[in-house]
């Protein structure tokens, strides 16, 4: 449903208008002169606004320069007297998308409205083309089953609107898969707002997430929506969700209970038609039980949770996603792609890539630019002090030798200790089933500390 402002100081003009348009549907504002617009347009959005030349207060003139200074796309269509030509010329090089004059058929005005919208849809949808264009070299890569397992449960959310949370490490692709979500939802064509909550201060967040209006705090000059108002009728992305602070998680909750909140030094209640992907790196469940996170945020983000699992776990991932890197950054620094031999390979899929895919796409660029058009060899990896190698060669025989037993034991403790004594995680990191693990465990007198499971 569009919303349209009217601003014209004769009351029968406004009144005539707003039942026109009304019957077509659309949500009529009025104002009587310019200063009221101007305060109407700085509480509000609309999707159009009829603005008349001729006001008391503030012209219409002075109302258009002041709008196009905020607000560069919000179409206007303004309403002169007859033979007023010139100042219909002036309003058009101000920004004015098309000029009316009085006295009008109803039909000419909702003829010329109906062009000014669907000139502003083709705008937004241009953007919106170009935003997916430039995104394409950012696609979901990989054929693991882990992968596919994580987009299977992209598929049956998306289509809805329950709130999702992604958990996993830095570098895991968090924010692919909440734009995946996005553009595979009913809400596709509206706006997506990326928020990352770490980056920015307690104060500066929370006027970022819910606006603020004139004066609420030193250098409000004017009213600020606020990215929950900007992303009306889309989607937002919290990403490190565990670092906003009780205050703002309190009126977080708020948004997600009741759909609703007001902006800073505001008491006006705000409509939050908006659908919440939130992500972090942190186990909020911990942070819930240490009392820094509230319990019922918690609950209310993690109504359908996404683990999405890290790049040494997703091994038969890693030459597909070298050789999208490699075609990417060949093109974009137009230089001649390297090869790796196996022995480079078998070490890059052995590697713990603590980075994850960040970290392998920072690599096979730094590795294009020094060795474009060679062979990759596992000397030649630019590992800088040789961190990757040790990772993965960390376990040397010493002079006298070693007891396998004794090895295979201080692994198996270790991968308990690290896990919680969960067995089924300290299976996976050991590369064994749960079973054999177990198995082990009496085989070498490991008891069981905790429950597991």
């Amino acid at each position: 449903m569009r919303h349209i402002l009217v601003a014209d100081d004769e009351k029968n003009m406004r009144w005539a208008l707003k039942k026109a348009l009304f019957n077509d549907g659309y949500v009529i504002d009025e104002a009587e002169n310019g200063a009221v617009a101007l305060n109407k347009f700085e509480s509000s959005i609309y999707d159009l606004i009829i603005l008349d030349i001729k006001m008391p207060e503030v012209n219409g003139i002075d109302v258009l320069k002041t709008i196009r200074e905020k607000d560069k796309d919000i179409p206007v269509i303004v309403i002169t007297a007859y033979g007023e030509i010139d100042t219909a010329i002036q309003a058009i090089k101000l920004g004015a998308v098309d000029y009316i004059q009085k006295p009008f058929d109803i039909n000419e005005l909702k003829l010329t409205i109906g062009k000014a919208l669907e000139i502003t849809n083709l705008k937004e949808e241009v953007k919106f083309l170009r935003e997916e264009l430039n995104g394409k070299e950012f696609d979901i890569i990989g054929e693991s089953s882990k992968l596919k397992d994580v987009l299977n449960i992209v598929k049956k959310v998306a289509p809805t609107d329950a709130t999702v949370l992604l958990l996993g490490e830095s570098g895991t692709g968090k924010e692919l898969i909440a734009k995946a979500i996005h553009n595979l939802s009913k809400r596709k064509d509206g706006p997506y707002i990326k928020v990352n909550c770490g980056a920015l201060p307690e104060n500066l967040l929370e006027s970022e997430l819910f606006g603020y209006e004139k004066g609420a705090f030193t250098g409000a000059l004017s009213r600020k929506p606020g990215r929950f108002e900007r992303a009306n009728g889309g989607t937002i992305f919290l990403d490190e969700i565990g670092e906003i602070s009780p205050s703002i998680q309190v009126k977080m909750l708020r948004i997600l209970q009741e759909k609703e909140f007001e902006r800073l030094g505001g008491i006006e209640i705000l409509k939050a038609d908006v659908r919440v992907i939130a992500a972090t790196n942190k186990n909020l469940e911990n942070m819930v039980k240490e009392g820094a996170f509230r319990e019922d945020l918690f609950y209310r983000l993690n109504v359908v949770p996404i683990q999405l699992p890290p790049l040494r776990e997703r091994v038969e991932d890693i030459p597909i996603l070298i050789d999208y890197f490699l075609d990417k950054y060949s093109k974009n620094l137009r230089l001649e792609k390297f090869k790796i031999d196996k022995s480079a390979m078998k070490f890059l899929m052995e590697y713990s890539w603590p980075g994850n895919i960040r970290e392998l796409e920072n690599l096979v660029e730094r590795m294009l630019i020094l060795n474009h058009g060679s062979v990759i060899k596992k000397e030649d990896l630019p590992l800088g002090s040789n961190k990757m190698i040790k990772d993965v060669d960390k376990i040397v025989l010493p002079p006298n030798g070693i007891s396998i037993d004794e090895l295979e034991k201080n692994l198996i403790e270790q991968a308990l200790e690290r896990t919680g004594y969960n067995q089924t995680k300290a299976a996976k990191l050991l590369g064994l089933t749960r079973h054999t693990l177990i198995y082990r465990m009496e085989k070498y007198g490991i008891k069981e500390r905790r429950d597991s499971d």
